[in-house]
């Protein structure tokens, strides 16, 4: 029996990182998993390597920003699998991560580089949210799982003004949307990670210098799996959490407890 069995799930950011992990467990789970990503190679090649592992999902193109992307995907899920029970908001992205920065500050950060990561951290969870929850509504509840970050929580790790922003927003959208769809047995949530190996974040840890620095602020000393954080996000579209919505599950080594 897998913890997902019957289940059908949407996975945002599934091409790679913490989202390939999440489309792998969760199928491997029971769940059957319909993700996407703007990376189609990528995807491609998970949805192909699920399969050959005889896992039941299907990949397609997804732009968070795009409302018309976000209401395709839905009714893929729905006309392939018949329902939709979970949704994970994970596709994000941090523009120092990708600059090759160590931070960029408020002065230097542009508007064009404000505007992308608030599209696609913060108004990616609001498209998908709003897609998928009339389809829940139809199934007769579901789980929604926004990843933010503990950046989301604490000022002192944020890597850039935008990203901070981003996913502080996320962590009171979740809460929001708790309180307005519980009576409808839809759960919200938020998981709020650490420091991660993740592609996204390989950059920022290629100097030995400054790997070390970031470390020493980890009470565990290292980096989590990405598998660390995938089995949270589980837990919380599983009904092992029914009880369970407007929370933050923080999976940080410990970080924000100093």
């Amino acid at each position: 029996m897998g913890r997902l069995d019957g289940k059908v799930a949407i996975i945002s950011g599934g091409a790679r990182g913490m989202g390939a992990e999440e489309v792998n467990l969760f199928a491997k789970e029971g769940a059957k998993v319909v993700f996407g990503d703007i990376l189609d190679d990528l995807g491609q090649q998970v949805e192909a390597d699920c399969r050959e592992a005889g896992l039941d999902v299907a990949y397609t193109h997804l732009d968070v920003t795009v409302e018309s992307d976000w209401e395709a995907i839905v009714a893929l899920a729905e006309e392939r699998y018949g329902r939709l029970d979970a949704l994970v908001n994970n596709a994000g992205i941090s523009i120092s991560v990708e600059g090759g920065a160590r931070n960029i500050s408020l002065e230097d950060t542009s508007e064009e580089q404000w505007d992308r990561v608030m599209d696609i951290n913060s108004k990616g969870v609001f498209l998908g949210t709003k897609a998928a929850i009339p389809a829940m509504r139809r199934a007769g509840g579901g789980s929604i799982i926004n990843i933010s970050s503990i950046a989301g929580l604490s000022g002192a790790w944020s890597r850039s003004h935008p990203y901070n922003a981003s996913k502080g927003a996320v962590r009171l959208f979740t809460k929001a949307t708790a309180i307005q769809y519980a009576r409808e047995g839809i759960r919200c949530n938020s998981v709020h990670p650490g420091p991660i190996m993740t592609p996204m974040s390989a950059s920022t840890y290629d100097d030995p210098e400054v790997a070390a620095q970031r470390l020493a602020l980890v009470p565990l000393g290292r980096r989590a799996h990405p598998i660390e954080v995938a089995y949270g996000v589980l837990y919380l579209a599983s009904d092992e959490a029914s009880f369970v919505t407007g929370a933050e599950l923080v999976i940080d080594g410990g970080c924000v407890a100093q």
